[in-house]
């Protein structure tokens, strides 16, 4: 009796580490540096699947979706990046512009060998997908955008006198937030980060109609 308990003990223990070990084989994530346009563009990989891009919103990085990339991940290949000067991305001397970004993630996909892909960003990020699928239509399958717009005027006023605030004089106030904690824990350089906040007020003070 002690015998069978054993081996029943020793059979569930091996199917749990056996799940264990398959879980992590799903969810291993693919780091690396992309060289387009001057950038070296960091970016994950999970999953294997259909093509998703996901890119996160102004001020954030991959760290912050990372939950939803790995749920993501267990039915689609997902690849992530951080934007132009935003997480493990370095700034180079270039303004911040949906556009360029826009130009970067396709570099990327030609780097990274994807012909065509689902394309999803939020806030920053989805005017970024925007701007791929736009400037880019052979390479975007679908498009999804979360919290953004295709006109300046589609913000709340609020927000626009917000925005129209923004700048490097906020970098000693955000200090305590957890957006430059994160910053300042994974950017090549923490001490530009008032140069990013000086670039995302230029963006955000842009007017602009796709």
């Amino acid at each position: 009796m002690t015998l069978k308990r054993t081996f029943v003990a020793a059979s569930a223990a091996g199917t749990i580490l056996a799940a264990s070990a398959f879980a992590m084989a799903q969810t291993t994530t693919k780091t690396g540096y992309a060289p387009v346009n001057g950038l070296k563009l960091y970016y994950e990989v999970r999953g294997s699947g259909q093509p998703l891009i996901v890119l996160h919103g102004g001020l954030q990085n991959t760290e912050v979706i990372a939950d939803f990339l790995q749920e993501a991940a267990k039915n689609r290949q997902v690849i992530a990046v951080d934007l132009q000067g935003h997480g493990r991305t370095a700034d180079i001397d270039r303004p911040i512009t949906l556009e360029a970004m826009a130009d970067d993630i396709a570099a990327l996909m030609k780097y990274l060998g994807i012909e065509k892909a689902d394309v999803m960003g939020y806030s920053l990020g989805g005017g970024t997908a925007l701007q791929t699928a736009i400037r880019h239509p052979a390479l975007v399958r679908k498009l999804v955008l979360v919290s953004t717009v295709f006109k300046r005027d589609g913000w709340y006023p609020e927000g626009l006198a917000q925005m129209d605030q923004f700048g490097p004089q906020a970098a000693e106030m955000m200090k305590p937030s957890p957006i430059y904690k994160s910053y300042a824990r994974i950017a090549p350089h923490p001490e530009d980060f008032p140069r990013l906040l000086g670039k995302m007020g230029d963006l955000l003070r842009k007017d602009y109609d796709w």
